[in-house]
């Protein structure tokens, strides 16, 4: 993207106060607009890209705002101080309460998150401590070097600076490995834990780290409010954060921005002109703000910004990985030995209730060998697969990897001893580009973590994990297609992606759930080369395909299996005589 849109959107909100005749108010409307876009930066994070909606940052707000009126007025601590006692002191409720609360999906979580709010609000409304209803009054102001920011003006651009210390840490953030594994929550949580992301971690560092901006922004609230009380920490607050989010564009951290703009403009101007128009009275501006909302997302479902954006793209210079400098490549796991025993899967069981989709299957598979599952739909293939994977549990049978138990191990930790896979349903991140959805699979081969993201100390590494990336869709042909967005690509090349994300793990086996589906004569033959090749190095491949003739000619050995049973074993010649086989499976086919 250009740089272009930011820098004005920048430009303008440094020169707007300095406007001649500029009223005294629109200074004090920008101060809440800036306040209100750090909250919505977080909300970008969690909602936006990371797909976890909130309606409770507004508590969050609130205890930025109530931990240094209280440590201020009662205690006399500088206000500086106080803000990273707010920042630890919230970073510590979020995470409790999204240890809680994000164990809920679906309606549940943002409902869970409205009940958090409506709790804050009475609790800060009905206790003494907290001066029920009426508040604490008498807060400092903020003040540096005995310049006092008691001043709307003044106080505009340490706002502003806030704002802007927020966009660029939050964009390093999300260019960064722990940035890209909240970015696969957002429909790729599966495959995500599959490459070896604590999915679970992730959510709530995301959680987290959007109630620590809401904090600052409450610290920042009151101290230039000099009050607090309940009323600005409610529930329709936090409705306001989130649209506020979504009309500047949820996955776009400067439409956090635009849309705290957008949003409270239109609503303090209803404020003033409704009542002239309709002569008297009332909430009609609810009603109006509702209607022109609804009418901005129904032009733009994904945002204003990227309406914004889209003009200056083209002035934009390409900012690929692929002009990076080469760095030092990635270290490697030991390649196993080929024939020695990989992986052993005994009496394997799956049921649903009285439904018994793997029933008590027994296989092996040694270290460069080349196996190929294949049975009619619904044989149990791809459930075995979630059950040697552990995104499924077994309702019995054991699953071995050299000499460790596996059976009832999280996909994650399977994958941390060099198991990687594709899946049946492609799965990509779809908001993320070819490469980036590759870089994902060399997740467990960074160390990177948060801090050094938002500081960009973590270069070095993502220099290296983009060009493993790089190495390995060069590998598969798919070199010339990394920045595209992943699902531009036609369906048998995603395929291919998802091979080349597994790669990046350096894995010691591989499943493939079809992965020549969607894939022409060539480029079948290409993908069976470096199957052939990765079997060469002792990597273990078990594949589940429907083309028959890809995997007579690139298997060593075949496992059928019909209604969840192993209905043979073999090589492909002696699989294609097999009656039993032709009549269940080939024969059905030819």
């Amino acid at each position: 993207m250009s740089r272009l849109p930011p820098l004005i959107a920048l430009a303008v909100a440094i020169l707007v106060p300095l406007l001649p005749g500029l009223p005294p108010f629109w200074v004090t409307l920008l101060d809440y607009i800036g306040l209100y876009a750090i909250v919505a930066i977080g909300l970008v994070v969690l909602t936006g890209v990371g797909g976890m909606t909130s309606f409770g940052q507004a508590m969050f707000v609130g205890f930025g705002a109530y931990t240094t009126a209280i440590l201020t007025t009662r205690y006399g601590i500088s206000p500086w101080a106080t803000l990273p006692i707010a920042v630890l002191i919230t970073a510590c409720a979020a995470y409790l309460i999204g240890a809680i609360t994000l164990r809920l999906s679906g309606h549940y979580l943002p409902v869970g998150t409205i009940a958090w709010n409506i709790s804050f609000y009475y609790i800060t409304g009905n206790l003494d401590f907290f001066r029920r209803y009426d508040g604490i009054s008498g807060i400092p102001p903020l003040s540096i070097a005995g310049i006092s920011f008691i001043d709307s003006a003044k106080l505009y651009y340490l706002i502003l600076l806030v704002v802007v210390l927020a966009i660029l840490a939050t964009q390093n953030l999300l260019d960064s490995r722990i940035g890209r594994a909240i970015r696969a929550l957002r429909g790729g949580a599966i495959a995500a834990e599959s490459c070896g992301v604590d999915t679970s971690s992730a959510k709530i560092f995301a959680f987290v780290y959007a109630a620590v901006l809401a904090s600052v922004s409450g610290w920042l609230y009151a101290h230039m409010q000099r009050a607090v009380n309940p009323s600005p920490f409610n529930i329709e607050a936090s409705i306001e954060y989130l649209l506020m989010a979504v009309v500047g564009g949820a996955g776009h951290v400067w439409g956090a921005l635009l849309g705290a703009g957008i949003v409270t403009i239109i609503k303090d101007q209803l404020q003033d002109l409704l009542p002239k128009l309709v002569g008297q009275q009332g909430n009609y501006e609810i009603i109006v703000f509702g209607v022109i909302l609804v009418a901005i997302l129904q032009t733009a479902p994904d945002g204003l910004w990227p309406l914004i954006v889209r003009p200056f793209r083209r002035l934009g210079k390409s900012a690929s990985r692929q002009a990076r400098a080469a760095v030092e490549a990635l270290a490697r796991r030991e390649a196993p030995q080929r024939g020695n025993a990989l992986l052993e899967v005994k009496g394997l069981r799956k049921t649903y209730g009285g439904l018994v989709a793997v029933n008590d299957i027994d296989f092996s598979v040694a270290g460069g060998e080349i196996v190929s599952l294949i049975g009619p739909n619904g044989a149990g293939k791809t459930t075995t697969f979630n059950l040697i994977t552990g995104v499924d549990r077994p309702s019995a049978g054991e699953v071995r990897f050299g000499s460790r138990a596996i059976t009832n191990l999280p996909p994650r930790l399977v994958a941390r001893l060099g198991l990687a896979r594709t899946f049946q349903h492609v799965r990509l991140i779809a908001a993320m580009s070819v490469i980036d959805n590759v870089a994902i699979g060399a997740h467990l081969r960074g160390h990177a973590g948060a801090l050094s993201g938002i500081a960009r100390l973590d270069r070095t590494e993502e220099a290296r994990l983009f060009q493993e990336a790089r190495r390995q869709l060069e590998r598969v042909g798919l070199l010339g297609e990394a920045d595209k967005p992943a699902t531009s690509l036609a369906l048998g090349q995603q395929r291919i992606v998802e091979i080349a994300r597994a790669l990046c793990l350096d894995p010691t086996f591989l499943l493939l759930d079809e992965p020549a589906a969607g894939l022409r004569h060539q480029e079948k033959a290409a993908l069976a080369g470096l199957l052939r090749k990765l079997g060469d190095e002792g990597v273990a491949i078990l594949l589940v395909e429907h083309d028959m003739d890809f995997v007579m000619g690139l298997c060593e050995r075949v496992i059928v299996m019909n209604f969840g049973s192993k209905l043979a074993e073999g090589t492909p010649a002696e699989i294609g005589r097999d009656p039993a086989v032709v009549e269940a499976y080939l024969g059905a086919v030819a």
